[in-house]
């Protein structure tokens, strides 16, 4: 997939990462104030300068940084821009408020729920530590005092002269927006890691913390939002640039309900606990990522009564 390609005022910027699909990208979208959105990953520094250099722009030209969500591969480029230039920032509202938390409490509240879980010890820590420091790693990459715009969504916002309109998709990242605009007369999404034609994204939410119990409520209600707009191209921060966004839409919708079947149906051939759905959901592949998805899926399943659950010493038991 070429690391650069451009649509009118847009710029796509890839990345390579060592996780599926194998790239992350970012935009740069011209114009008197050039506009950033999303910035990659932290060690991807000198190919960050060289595709910026390709559009004749260094890190400090950027006049404005938009932010979609708060992972590391979408901010990891944001203290390079901020080093060199003085940007204005732009990001999520609720990312203040996640970052804003105590690490203590995070890691007790995601070590109760690995104990409910019936992770082992030596995973349940691994999860904590994990946990806590994605948390401190990813404020000190997007620098609460360095973001100028706390954008809501439903609040339309100006960025560098690009009228924009917020909409909360949560789901993949609890505190998601993606951007409705207009630009070189076609409504776009810079959609970030919703609206992705290849695949759908995973359920992570907010991780093994308490709101992963509301996960797939909130994507459902993302591909709600999503499924409303008008857009003629997506510009997603994995996968090309499109134009089917009620395709991708209606694949993720496709994609959550087998997911849910998929778990329910391991718990009634026995698979009981979260390690163990996870784990045969896994396959050959890490399980890293497929936790939160599973645990989400299970508290789903218990509240809509697809499944029931109950606790034996202290590890939460699922039974069809």
């Amino acid at each position: 997939m070429d690391s650069r390609s451009a649509q009118g005022r847009v710029h796509r910027l890839a990345f390579d990462v060592d996780w599926p699909p194998g790239h992350v990208a970012c935009y740069v979208v011209d114009g008197p104030e050039p506009i950033l959105v999303d910035a990659a990953t932290p060690d991807c520094e000198a190919a960050f300068r060289d595709r910026l250099a390709d559009l004749d722009l260094e890190p400090g030209d950027v006049e404005h940084v938009l932010v979609t969500h708060p992972h590391v591969d979408h901010i990891g480029q944001v203290p390079t821009v901020l080093a060199e230039g003085d940007p204005t920032v732009h990001a999520p509202a609720g990312v203040r408020e996640r970052f804003a938390r105590d690490p203590d409490d995070l890691a007790a509240r995601v070590r109760r729920n690995c104990v409910a879980a019936g992770f082992p010890d030596d995973q349940r820590e691994t999860a904590v530590e994990m946990a806590v420091d994605s948390l401190e790693r990813d404020a000190a990459l997007l620098e609460p005092d360095r973001v100028d715009a706390w954008l809501a969504a439903g609040e339309r916002a100006t960025v560098g002269g690009l009228a924009v309109e917020p909409v909360h998709v949560p789901g993949h990242q609890a505190d998601h927006l993606s951007y409705r605009t207009e630009i070189d007369g076609e409504t776009a999404l810079l959609a970030g890691d919703m609206g992705i034609e290849p695949f759908r994204p995973v359920v992570l939410h907010d991780g093994l913390d308490d709101g992963h119990r509301e996960a797939f409520d909130a994507f459902d209600d993302a591909l709600d939002r999503l499924a409303a707009l008008d857009v003629d191209r997506v510009y997603p921060g994995h996968g090309p640039v499109h134009d089917d966004l009620a395709g991708v839409v209606e694949r993720d919708r496709r994609s959550l309900a087998d997911r849910l079947d998929g778990v329910r149906d391991l718990v009634a051939d026995g698979r009981a606990t979260v390690p163990g759905v996870a784990m045969a959901l896994a396959g050959d592949r890490d399980v890293k990522y497929l936790i939160p998805e599973t645990m989400s899926a299970l508290a789903h399943l218990e509240r809509t009564d697809a499944v029931t659950a109950g606790t034996v010493d202290g590890v939460r038991r699922y039974e069809v």
